[in-house]
């Protein structure tokens, strides 16, 4: 029930489904499938398989799968990476499952690269210290990944699915327990569905960006419904901004993946010089902050950025790497024969919604994997092919949770209904996180920054994606350092290690 008045949903206590799965990307759909035969429910909010970040990832998903290489190799990039603040159990969790999973995918039938004697065929990505990245068609591995779910999904009779729908608050009984979500369909009509119990998969906070290479869709929503319900959240100031998303004007950026630099690709300015070896001494394979802070400060001083695949790549570059080929020439750009314009772009956030060993958030009833998570995998900066890896770990953990438990029927819920935004506010709230939450931030733009989100709240109070922008902001003004994505320009140095905590002002966890 809807009372107009206060802006509320209610929903009485009866039938639910068992499991309710918001988000249709990898984490979710994998989830989904892992839980067969409970019957569970997921929710898109578009046509199953569009509009998933989890489709558009191009490199691939890093596991230790090579004999040469390791779980414990595997962890200890992900801790280099991770600039202090990756959690090394997690870590070394998530490098131990991850063939495994791979293992999972495969069975799925996902197409992964094969060398010609049948072994998985691996690429170098920066920050690995070995070869680890299982792809599919060099640049396809996302979308071949969600293929594969995509259709497992479809035949599996204990799948429910709900498309063309958004979550836009949690339910929650009177003792907090999350119960389920009230959905928004696109002609606005407002329907509560409860669950006994909730998982979020929403994936991250990319479109908050004006320049992104995620769905503009991805704009922070469980972020900013987990923080209203109470949910403890971590280290939102990290943004991981993909060095190399192609300029050429189009939103979403197209991504040309940091695999064409594993295979030798170069960076360069409108100089026609190389330049990343004066930035670090990893040249192209630094991390990926490292590399989007050279080409932002190239493109700042007026020189440009281009990536030159034409010696690394060249005439294989249709058959290596479709996707950004057709992305270039769409353009009437000839990766064969030209350099291609880049910039750095809003990639993946680092930070979310706190999560433990099992994916359980602090508010009972309330899962949450992928994107929209905070396990302490990624720390500061993301180590590259991590996401999918992260993703399917989780979502079989949390599976197995829940097979084994005992799930109690929801009680009488109900959940708070926000504002949005005008597309015109959320144009000028993406052009100012781009301009003062971007690649490099300083004191007095962050000020600006939520200067703005206070003078747009009375407009759309609660809106998800100003909540979002603001929490993110909020937390980039309050880490006066750099370290890995989150770069002051007014507080260079590094400090001391140490995540940030963020909860609703209404409750009383420390935050530090």
């Amino acid at each position: 029930m809807f009372d107009a008045a206060d802006h509320r949903v209610r929903a009485e206590s009866g039938a639910s489904v068992d499991v309710l799965i918001v988000g249709a990307g990898l984490a979710g759909l994998f989830l989904a499938l892992k839980l067969a035969p409970r019957h569970c429910l997921v929710v898109s909010p578009s046509l199953l398989g569009q509009a998933a970040s989890s489709a558009w990832a191009q490199g691939g998903l890093a596991a230790a799968l090579d004999p040469l290489d390791s779980p414990a190799r595997h962890a200890a990039d992900t801790v280099a990476a991770g600039a202090g603040l990756v959690d090394p159990v997690i870590a070394r969790l998530i490098a131990e499952d991850g063939p495994a999973r791979v293992r999972d995918l495969l069975a799925l039938g996902v197409p992964f690269d094969r060398t010609p004697d049948g072994a998985l065929a691996l690429s170098l990505e920066a920050a690995h210290s070995h070869p680890r990245v299982a792809r599919v068609s060099g640049d396809l591995a996302g979308k071949a990944i969600m293929d594969a779910l995509v259709a497992a999904v479809q035949a599996t009779p204990s799948i429910e699915l709900i498309e063309g729908a958004r979550a836009v608050s949690l339910l929650q009984d009177a003792n907090g327990r999350v119960a389920g979500v009230v959905l928004r369909d696109a002609s606005g009509r407002l329907t509560p569905r409860t669950a006994r119990a909730t998982a979020l998969c929403t994936g991250g906070s990319g479109g908050l960006f004006k320049v992104t290479t995620n769905p503009r869709e991805a704009q922070g929503d469980a972020i900013a419904m987990a923080y209203t319900a109470g949910a403890l959240l971590a280290d939102l100031e990290f943004v991981q901004f993909h060095p190399t998303g192609i300029d050429i004007g189009r939103d979403p950026a197209p991504l040309a993946t940091e695999a064409l630099r594993g295979e030798g690709a170069t960076l360069h300015n409108g100089d026609g010089r190389a330049f990343m070896a004066d930035y670090h001494p990893l040249a192209e394979l630094a991390p990926r902050d490292e590399v989007a802070r050279a080409i932002h400060a190239e493109r700042m001083a007026g020189r440009g950025a281009f990536l030159d695949c034409r010696k690394a790549v060249g005439a294989h570059f249709p058959d290596h790497f479709p996707t950004v080929f057709g992305a270039c020439m769409s353009a009437n750009i000839d990766p064969r024969t030209d350099r291609i314009p880049v910039a750095p772009a809003a990639h993946y956030h680092m930070g979310g919604i706190v999560s433990d060993l099992w994916g359980r958030s602090t508010l009972a009833g309330l899962s949450v994997c992928g994107e929209c998570s905070s396990t302490g995998a990624h720390g500061a900066n993301r180590l590259a092919s991590n996401s999918l890896l992260e993703a399917v770990v989780f979502a079989e953990r949390i599976s197995r949770r829940l097979m084994s438990a005992t799930l109690d029927a929801p009680a009488a819920s109900e959940a708070s209904i926000p504002s949005a935004l005008t597309d015109q506010r959320l144009l000028q709230l993406r052009e100012a996180m781009s301009a003062h939450c971007g690649v490099v931030r300083e004191g007095a733009g962050l000020a600006q920054l939520l200067d703005l989100c206070a003078q747009l709240e009375p407009e759309a109070p609660g809106a998800p994606a100003l909540t979002a922008a603001r929490l993110i902001a909020e937390g980039a003004l309050a880490r006066a350092e750099s370290r890995g994505g989150h770069f002051r320009s007014d507080f260079p140095e590094t400090g001391k290690p140490q995540r940030q905590f963020i909860a609703h002002p209404s409750l009383e966890h420390v935050t530090s």
